[in-house]
């Protein structure tokens, strides 16, 4: 049975401040304005990137942006890194909102979501699945997050050409990374009244890598008495999942598992344009972004459909401490979705990306 609308309400508020309380490193901002570095990206990027400040601006949000584009040059010693400026900017702000970026198709360049993760230890993936009122799937009931370790695993980018015709690719996993994304997951389950926590792996197979991730959640989990603890095979996980979702509460796992089963569960509430994202770094740093393509196809069309990046901005304005801003936004923008009157084509409608913000604006200023 499917949620009454304000208790679903105050579910996605729960779970979408994901990176608000639970890391020590955090910082919560309630006065003044402060500086959010904007990384528009690519195709559709600078349109839902423009919607969300226009909502913001509807809002009176205390939020000023610092605009910077992301492409990766070569420093010295020919190593891949940002830009100077847009490093500079994230150094001060601490915190970014990015639209989705490309990665060329070229031999020895970098992702660039992969470079900013490395550039600014960006830890840990938070990802909150939890099914939108007015907006049908095949699941009504879904309220899970998934936390993935974001530094290493098989995307270290250590891979060469043993011979011609074969190429290694090199797993890394260490007793630090996994240590502190394990007791990140168990603070994020307390912190925000979550009773579980599932460790996802391959530890039959990759006895030695997957071994060393789930016993240091074993270890976490004997200093987290209060919060349950199961370990569960990947490919069980995804057995489950697609059967009933509502047996998941938080799931951590390492990197590539993580990039598969939080776009699986996105796929569970309507896929990637509703679903937010958020990356908490070591180091107060913290970068909100649409996880989405980039849709070159239709950008610069206006049929654009900002709604996972204007959640990832609601996420970031939680860990920014401005809670009231957070939930207009959010209120607004879930209204407009459950009356059903004017959405984006992917959500069912069939009005542009400009009318859907103007709508969302609207009522943002009526719940002033």
């Amino acid at each position: 049975m499917r949620m009454a609308g304000n208790a679903l309400r105050s579910t996605l508020s729960r779970v979408m401040g994901a990176a608000q309380s639970q890391v020590p490193q955090m910082r919560t901002i309630t006065r003044g304005i402060q500086t959010v570095t904007l990384i528009p990206g690519d195709g559709i990027g600078p349109e839902i990137s423009g919607a969300v400040m226009k909502i913001f601006d509807a809002a009176k949000a205390p939020v000023q942006w610092e605009e910077r584009n992301v492409t990766a040059i070569k420093g010295p010693g020919g190593r891949w890194m940002i830009p100077p400026e847009a490093k500079e900017s994230m150094d001060r702000s601490k915190i970014g909102l990015k639209g989705p970026l490309k990665t060329p198709i070229a031999a020895g360049h970098p992702s660039m979501n992969l470079l900013l993760r490395k550039t600014f230890d960006l830890y840990a993936n938070v990802r909150p699945c939890v099914s939108i009122e007015g907006y049908k799937t095949p699941y009504t009931d879904v309220d899970l997050v998934t936390i993935r370790e974001n530094t290493e695993g098989e995307y270290s980018g250590i891979e060469h050409v043993i011979v011609d015709g074969v190429v290694q690719s090199i797993k890394l996993i260490t007793e630090e990374a996994s240590r502190r994304i394990a007791e990140y997951a168990f603070e994020y389950a307390k912190n925000n009244q979550r009773t579980s926590v599932t460790a996802v792996h391959k530890a039959n197979i990759m006895r030695m890598s997957d071994g060393l991730f789930l016993q240091k959640c074993r270890e976490v989990a004997e200093t987290h008495k209060d919060v349950k603890f199961t370990e569960m095979y990947l490919d069980t996980v995804c057995l489950n999942m697609v059967q009933d979702p509502t047996q998941f509460d938080v799931l951590v796992m390492p990197n590539l598992y993580g990039d598969i089963l939080s776009d699986l569960c996105a796929g569970l509430i309507g896929g990637l344009g509703v679903t937010p994202s958020g990356n908490i770094g070591a180091n107060g740093v913290a970068i909100f972004e649409s996880v989405h393509g980039t849709a070159p196809d239709i950008a610069g069309m206006d049929m654009a459909n900002p709604t996972a990046l204007l959640l990832s901005a609601v996420m970031m304005l939680r860990h920014m401490g401005l809670h009231g801003y957070a939930k207009r936004i959010e209120t607004a923008c879930f209204d407009t979705i459950r009356d059903k009157k004017v959405l984006t084509k992917d959500l069912g409608g069939n009005s542009k990306c400009s009318e859907f913000t103007n709508e969302i604006c609207r009522r943002v200023q009526d719940l002033e």
